[in-house]
């Protein structure tokens, strides 16, 4: 799947490439499934290319079987399921990836399902546990509850015994963010999500917000946050540039902290697979986290995922088939 020129998701077209070849430390995945990602509608417009030595095709994270070992990989078979962590290349029918961003399919999950998981549990679990280390007891205020990571930003939250406060943009997507374990979901475009959120903590405010709106909830999030809360902004799908009010973050001894995971060292990457494979894959088996799929489309049908993500119609991830499981 490769894009044609930037633009709309017309613009999206199936094209016969040379297949990949694994380096070295490398392993050849068949793809069997890609996830769908904001990142993707962004690289398809012209606004998020590839870093350098990445697969200029398009997708985050796939599930597949491994059809190809580099030199100096070990821990990996030929045919073992798995899904991965990529730079890019997600929508194709092979793709090489280091053997660090690979993961085993988890127990309990369909290996189409697996496909859903690698670049939303890596972001969940690096931003939330590893960055803004949210403790049990504590508040969390997820952002775009019914998305792909607010699906599993909720789960993890509730995994530690956190309270987790979700706000969505629809009363459809209510009861599906109650259902996975949100204590209270809030609609944005009905109530303020700071007075809501003051309410229900008698006052103490969020201890974590995972942030993807940015620009325009900066202020909202700063006044939402506990003292010593820590603000994690992932994503600026409401703009880039906003006003910081320095003396209430100082007040309040908080933090502002802004990860990407695309451009990451490969080693970073790789520490952060190993984490979620000790910590979080555990939970995937005893039942605490599930991915939520919305939909499974040919990967033909890219263009009509990409907006289904536009229309934010989605409850969970929209998933590319490449090939029968």
């Amino acid at each position: 799947m490769v894009v044609r020129d930037a633009g709309g998701p017309e613009m999206l077209a199936v094209w016969d490439v040379i297949d990949p070849q694994p380096g070295p430390g490398e392993v050849l995945i068949d793809v069997v499934a890609a996830g769908v990602n904001r990142a993707d509608l962004l690289q398809r417009q012209g606004n998020y290319p590839p870093p350098p030595g990445a697969s200029e095709l398009i997708g985050l994270e796939c599930s597949g079987r491994i059809s190809g070992l580099g030199p100096g990989v070990e821990g990996f078979e030929i045919g073992d399921e798995v899904c991965a962590l990529l730079a890019g290349g997600g929508y194709a029918e092979r793709v090489a990836v280091p053997a660090g961003q690979v993961l085993p399919r988890p127990e309990g999950v369909t290996l189409v399902e697996a496909a859903a998981l690698p670049e939303t549990v890596c972001t969940v679990w690096s931003n939330i546990f590893m960055l803004a280390s949210l403790r049990p007891q504590e508040t969390l205020l997820v952002h775009g509850g019914a998305s792909g990571i607010g699906t599993t930003a909720i789960q993890l939250g509730k995994a530690v015994d956190a309270r987790v406060i979700a706000t969505v943009g629809a009363d459809s997507k209510v009861a599906k963010c109650l259902e996975l374990g949100a204590d209270t979901v809030i609609n944005y475009r009905k109530d303020d999500f700071v007075e809501v959120v003051k309410q229900v903590t008698e006052g103490h405010g969020a201890d974590v917000i995972l942030d993807v709106v940015g620009a325009p909830y900066l202020d909202r999030n700063m006044r939402t946050l506990a003292t010593a809360g820590r603000l994690v902004v992932i994503g600026m799908q409401g703009g880039r540039t906003g006003e910081l009010d320095l003396g209430l973050l100082l007040a309040k001894r908080a933090a502002v902290l802004a990860t990407g995971l695309r451009a990451r060292p490969v080693q970073e990457k790789a520490a952060i697979v190993a984490s979620v494979r000790d910590n979080v894959w555990p939970l995937i088996a005893d039942g605490h986290l599930r991915p939520v799929v919305h939909t499974v489309l040919p990967l033909e049908e890219a263009g009509e995922a990409h907006r289904i993500l536009e229309d934010s119609e989605q409850i969970g991830k929209v998933l590319l088939l490449a090939r029968e499981p």
